[in-house]
C-alpha cells in the first residue's frame, strides 16, 4: 500500500525553498485496546459528566473549557477565546540554525515525520540532504501545527529526511535533579563489564530483530477467547540464584554469553554454584572472607 502525504509545507532557509510532502514516520495502529462492558449483560457503557457541585448530568452543550487560577477557581472560556489563542497553521518550516546532530540529546525527541520531495523540489530536496550529510549537521527550526508551535528538526537519513519534533526545555526534566552518589569503580569490575559489552555487541541497531511479544500475547488470548477457550494463568517462573557479588555477577553473565573466562574463573565458578544451591544467609556468611581476598589481590 503506497504512502499517502499527511500535509504539504515549505522548508525555508535563507533565500531557499524546497518545497516537501510530509507523511508520518510512525503508526500506532497496533496498540490493543478494550472497552468498558457492564459486566451483568455485556453491553458497552457511554461515559457521562456529572456536575460535582448539584450531582447531576451535564449535557455536552452545557460544557465548557476553564483553567483553574486557585483551588476551586476557575475562570472560563468560550470555544471562539480558545480558537483565538491557538497558534495559526503554517506550511512552512522555518529553519533558524544548523547544529551537529550528535548535540541534541535524544530525550528531547517527540514525532517523527518523513518529508519527500514535492512538485518542483527534486533537486533542492536532493542538494540540501547531500549538504547536511556530508556535514554531520542538521537542520532546528520553528513550525506550526494543530494550533501549537513546534521546534522541529530536520536530519538526512539514507537518501531521504526525516523532521522530527523536537520538546522544549521545560518539558525535559534535568537527571541532574535525581540523588545518584558518586560511586568508585574498580578496574578488574569495568573490565569485566566492557567484556560483557563487547560480547553482545552489534554493528548497527536492527528494530526488527525486536518483537512486541505481549501485543501478539494478547492477541493470542483474545483470539482464544473468541473460540470460546478459557484462559488459564501461566505461574511466573522463579528468579535466578542470588549472586551478591559484583564481580561473581558479571563472570557469571560472561559465562552464560560463552565467553572465555577469566584467569581464575575455574575456583570462582565453583564457589559461586555452591553459594547458588545454598541458603542466601549462608552463602553471605561464606562470600565475606572471599571477598576481603579479592580486596587484597586487586590492591
Amino acid at each position: 500500500m503506497a504512502a499517502r502525504s499527511i500535509a504539504s509545507l515549505t522548508v525555508s532557509f535563507g533565500l531557499v525553498s524546497i518545497p516537501v510532502k510530509l507523511y508520518s514516520a510512525t503508526e500506532s495502529s497496533h496498540s490493543i485496546s478494550f472497552n468498558l462492558l457492564h459486566k451483568g449483560c455485556g453491553s458497552r457503557l457511554k461515559q457521562q459528566y456529572i456536575c460535582a457541585r448539584e450531582e447531576i448530568p451535564v449535557a455536552r452543550n452545557d460544557i465548557v473549557k476553564g483553567y483553574e487560577f486557585a483551588k476551586e477557581q476557575y475562570v472560563m472560556f468560550t470555544p471562539e477565546e480558545l480558537k483565538a489563542l491557538e497558534e495559526a497553521g503554517t506550511h512552512s518550516a522555518d529553519i533558524t540554525e544548523f547544529v551537529p546532530i550528535s548535540s541534541i540529546d535524544p530525550v528531547y525527541f517527540d514525532r517523527a515525520y518523513f518529508l519527500a520531495p514535492d512538485k518542483g523540489g527534486a533537486k533542492p530536496y536532493a542538494l540540501f540532504a547531500k549538504a547536511l550529510r556530508e556535514s554531520k549537521r542538521c537542520a532546528v527550526g520553528t513550525w506550526a501545527s494543530h494550533g501549537k508551535q513546534h521546534i522541529v528538526m530536520i536530519r538526512p537519513v539514507d537518501d531521504g529526511l526525516v523532521m522530527q519534533q523536537l520538546l522544549y526545555a521545560n518539558e525535559v526534566r534535568s537527571i541532574g535533579d535525581l540523588d545518584i552518589p558518586k560511586t568508585d569503580v574498580r578496574d578488574a569490575e569495568l573490565k569485566l563489564a566492557q567484556q560483557l559489552i563487547d560480547q553482545q555487541a552489534s554493528s548497527r541497531f536492527d528494530p526488527s530483530a525486536y518483537k512486541d511479544e505481549v501485543s501478539e500475547r494478547v492477541e493470542a488470548a483474545i483470539q482464544r477467547k473468541v473460540e470460546g477457550e478459557q484462559i488459564t494463568v501461566a505461574e511466573e517462573p522463579g528468579g535466578g540464584a542470588q549472586i551478591i557479588d559484583l564481580m561473581e555477577a558479571l563472570r557469571a553473565s560472561l559465562e552464560k554469553k560463552g565467553a572465555a573466562a577469566p584467569a581464575a574463573k575455574g575456583k570462582a565458578a565453583t564457589q559461586s554454584a555452591t553459594r547458588a544451591r545454598k541458603p542466601p544467609k549462608q552463602a553471605e556468611e561464606e562470600a565475606t572472607p572471599a571477598r576481603r581476598k579479592a580486596a587484597k589481590k586487586a590492591k
